[in-house]
């Protein structure tokens, strides 16, 4: 009975510790998972596996018994059925690269990384597919409105799972479901990937207006235009519209342009006052994928030639100097046009 049992465990990877990793760590280890939370932090794992708590990102969470912390890629990836890939945008590749040789051909790749690589514009998917010598298709990307903060407390959550195999969505909506923390698939990899990633900007953008006391018509009106601004460049890359008003799109864009707990819009409140952008990156102590995005969309706007006017304007504030007051002011005086006419 007891061998039995022993093969049946069902084991996970989830690389790396950060707050969102290890959320759905926690996800994983509540669904019966034994989870292996790799970190290149040796202190932090000793930490996570003494106290159970992962004290810089989620301090006073409690974690489940059935997570253990790691160094040791090989000894992460061993055996595993599903790896869930959370580095950040910049890291992924390296991340990819390191984690490759361990991986065997039958565990499911997930990724729920919300940014796209700098210097190449590729998305994680194409990162992943690349680096670790797999199909695209045969990849899950993982999005949509959720906070680490809420997610690690068992507070309602749904998000999205997208591949373009229905079959390995619904292998990550099985190991990632539960009666609080809801997973719908979609089959839209491109829209889901661009949705999540330039959201980040337009929290930037959002935490700019509070920051300057600009009130909630401003912020309606943001993300509405903002929306559009994902909706165009998705289209481009050849997203389906519709995801964009899902999970994915209006979803996440709302919960990161109105929370406190999104790193993005709280960068976007910091900068709104003059702080340096140098500045707010290390008050924050952690990656704001949005600074880069910023970079990367702008870049993927000129490519495609799409109108991304407060992408423009956020990379204007963000890497020459633009006053962010005068950022907004040049959005609402922007030439009078017709709104479904900028819808598309």
């Amino acid at each position: 009975m007891t061998d039995h049992n022993h093969s049946t465990i069902k084991r996970a990877a989830v690389l790396v510790a950060g707050s969102w990793g290890t959320a759905l760590a926690s996800v994983l280890a509540n669904n019966g998972y034994q989870v292996m939370l790799w970190t290149r932090n040796g202190e932090q794992a000793d930490s996570i596996n003494r106290t159970r708590v992962n004290s810089k990102f989620l301090p006073e969470m409690q974690l489940p018994d059935l997570i253990h912390a790691t160094t040791d890629l090989k000894q992460a990836l061993h055996d595993v059925e599903l790896a869930l890939f959370v580095a950040p945008s910049g890291a992924m590749r390296e991340v990819a690269k390191q984690a490759a040789p361990f991986l065997s051909a039958e565990t499911l790749i997930v990724h729920a990384t919300k940014g796209f690589e700098t210097d190449t514009l590729k998305r994680m998917t194409t990162v992943l597919s690349e680096e670790l010598g797999r199909s695209p298709e045969q990849l899950v990307v993982l999005s949509g409105p959720s906070h680490a903060e809420e997610v690690i407390r068992k507070q309602p959550t749904t998000v999205v799972v997208a591949s373009a195999s229905i079959q390995a969505a619904e292998q990550a909506q099985d190991a990632l479901m539960n009666t609080h923390f809801r997973v719908y698939t979609n089959p839209d990899v491109v829209g889901v990937e661009v949705a999540g990633a330039i959201k980040n900007i337009i929290a930037l953008g959002a935490g700019l207006t509070d920051g300057l006391s600009f009130g909630d018509n401003a912020k309606a009106a943001l993300l509405t235009r903002g929306l559009a601004e994902i909706g165009r460049l998705g289209s481009v890359m050849g997203a389906n519209p519709l995801t964009f008003a899902g999970l994915a799109g209006v979803g996440d864009l709302v919960v990161t342009c109105t929370s406190k707990h999104s790193r993005n819009w709280r960068a976007g409140y910091m900068l709104a006052d003059g702080t340096p952008l140098d500045e707010v990156l290390s008050r924050m102590g952690m990656v704001v994928e949005g600074v880069k995005t910023t970079r990367a969309a702008y870049d993927l706007a000129k490519q495609y030639d799409v109108e991304m006017p407060i992408t423009f304007q956020l990379y204007e504030v963000l890497f020459a100097n633009k006053e962010p007051r005068k950022a907004v002011e040049h959005l609402m005086g922007r030439l009078r046009t017709h709104e479904i006419e900028e819808l598309v």
